[in-house]
């Protein structure tokens, strides 16, 4: 009897691909950049799994001429918004991803722009670099302290509540916005507070909502000049959560003091962007969850999937489990 075949797009954990080979014939993209849609579009031909990364498009148009055999997409990652879903809902494909198990190393990544940004550590170690040392002076350099300061959570799930765990340890005052408000503050010291509110009363405003049409540029200019002109504003979320002109205006002009994003529009941030040219601005290609335990587990979690798709049964982490009704 022939084995099921995989198509991985990249390559992932070593462990977790020779799990996979164990039950399945198994191809994996050799390269970094993601596998052109053209292939993706043969793969899903042939293939009775794939598992993705969020760099992969995976559309409406791409699911409804999948081959009959493909029952399964598993997503190394939490996040699914490269993924019709719906449309493989409506063709009987499982959607799998890899929920929980990078909340902490996001929530410390965070962290570490939050801290650079407000002590300028880039900055500092670009003009060491370049040559560039000032002798010590009260103006030289200098940042923002974090310590008793107000943090203002956007998003209050698992890893705006791991951000606003750390945020203890530095005696800060902690506001979050969410949709549950007022549900999920227990223990954690946070204070439940409208949009505007937020904005307006933080010294560093990080963003942790999923990205939907109600999140698209849910920070725009608007939304900027509410924030005190010494605010930071961090982004490991999505992109298209911030409207990167918007940013580039604020920073330019002093609305706000800085920006650390993880996360760009688009992505990758084109090399002409001027958000570039700015030395108030950090930014990092999308590696909040790089670090090498996490990326293990995830790998791992998405041939859990495959594994149990493949073997007849629901998958452990599905983002679409009306497939199964």
């Amino acid at each position: 009897m022939n084995k099921p075949a995989v198509f991985v797009t990249r390559k992932i954990a070593p462990s977790a691909t020779a799990r996979l080979a164990e039950i399945a014939q198994v191809e994996v993209w050799p390269h970094e950049d993601p596998p052109p849609y053209t292939l993706l579009q043969e793969r899903s031909g042939t293939a009775d799994a794939i598992i993705t990364l969020l760099t992969d498009k995976i559309d409406a148009h791409l699911i409804e001429n999948a081959g009959k055999q493909l029952k399964i997409i598993s997503q190394m990652a939490v996040g699914f918004d490269n993924i019709d879903v719906a449309a493989a809902t409506r063709r009987g494909i499982a959607v799998g991803n890899t929920p929980g198990v990078l909340t902490e190393t996001t929530a410390d990544f965070t962290w570490a722009l939050l801290m650079a940004a407000a002590r300028r550590v880039v900055e500092s170690d670009k003009e060491v670099r370049a040559g560039v040392w000032r002798s010590w002076g009260p103006d030289v350099l200098t940042g923002y302290d974090i310590y008793q300061s107000t943090l203002g959570i956007i998003g209050f799930g698992r890893i705006g509540q791991a951000v606003a765990r750390r945020a203890n340890g530095f005696d800060m005052r902690i506001l979050y916005n969410d949709p549950d408000c007022g549900k999920v503050e227990a223990g954690l010291g946070a204070e439940c507070a409208s949009l505007d509110e937020l904005l307006s009363q933080s010294d560093f405003v990080t963003l942790h909502v999923y990205y939907s049409k109600e999140t698209h540029h849910m920070i725009g200019r608007e939304q900027l000049q509410m924030m005190k002109p010494t605010a930071i504003l961090i982004n490991t979320a999505r992109g298209p959560v911030v409207e990167p002109e918007a940013l580039l205006w604020a920073l330019s002009n002093g609305i706000i003091a800085g920006a650390a994003l993880d996360v760009t529009e688009p992505e990758p941030i084109l090399r002409s962007s001027p958000l570039l040219a700015l030395p108030n601005i950090i930014i990092t290609p999308h590696i909040a969850s790089a670090s090498k335990a996490t990326r293990e587990r995830m790998a791992q979690i998405a041939v859990d999937n495959v594994i149990a798709g493949l073997s007849g049964e629901p998958l452990p982490h599905c983002a679409n489990p009306d497939v199964y009704r």
